[in-house]
């Protein structure tokens, strides 16, 4: 008597293999894809909350600055000038020690910067010359709004801003208005907003504000 019956050895055919390479292929490059959109999206939603961040610490230190101002070491008005895009004064907030710094804040194209100036010379003065200049935000989107609003003495929250050209004698409020393009999504124009105001402690004179 003979065994007919012979062992099979099971293996994969060359179609097989190449079949599962491709499929393999298309899953690690699926993965590939989506891992790199993950980091993409992660990225940009940290960046978003970075420049919110950034935006919020800004409009605290505007507020803390404006309160503190006053009037110059050479006797200037405490707002130099207020416009749409620029805002002049003097504060003794950047120094801390009491001095009496000149402060601009202005916007150039799509950046934010601020201008600080100690008092130098004999007599003391500004020197524009020393003006020391800081990068504050990018990408800002401001389009026709204003960066400032500025507020007479009857300001209530609701009451209407004044026109420009601003009388800086009539100014005793001052809002700072952010608006800077939201970086979540790529190229997107979604934008988001920041505002902050204070009222010039040493030019208020309606105590019921």
């Amino acid at each position: 008597m003979h065994n007919n019956n012979h062992s099979k050895i099971a293996g994969f055919t060359l179609v097989e293999t190449l079949v599962t390479i491709a499929i393999f292929g298309i899953i690690m490059a699926g993965t590939s894809l989506m891992l790199k959109d993950i980091f993409v999206i992660s990225k940009q939603e940290f960046s978003a909350l970075d420049n919110i961040d950034q935006a919020r610490r800004i409009s605290n230190m505007f507020v803390n600055e404006l309160r503190n101002s006053d009037y110059g070491i050479n006797g200037s008005y405490p707002i130099n000038k207020a416009s749409d895009t620029e805002l002049i004064f003097f504060s003794t907030a950047p120094k801390g020690n009491g001095t009496v710094s000149r402060v601009r804040y202005y916007i150039a194209g799509n950046t934010l910067y601020k201008g600080v100036i100690d008092p130098s010379g004999n007599p003391l003065g500004y020197n524009v010359g020393n003006e020391v200049v800081t990068t504050l935000l990018t990408r800002m989107s401001l389009g026709a709004s204003p960066l400032f609003y500025y507020y007479d003495g009857n300001y209530n929250g609701v009451t209407s801003a004044l026109t420009q050209p601003v009388n800086v004698n009539q100014v005793k409020f001052i809002k700072l208005n952010l608006i800077v393009l939201n970086d979540t999504v790529k190229n997107g124009t979604a934008t988001f907003t920041v505002n902050a105001g204070a009222t010039i402690r040493n030019l208020k004179n309606n105590l019921g504000n």
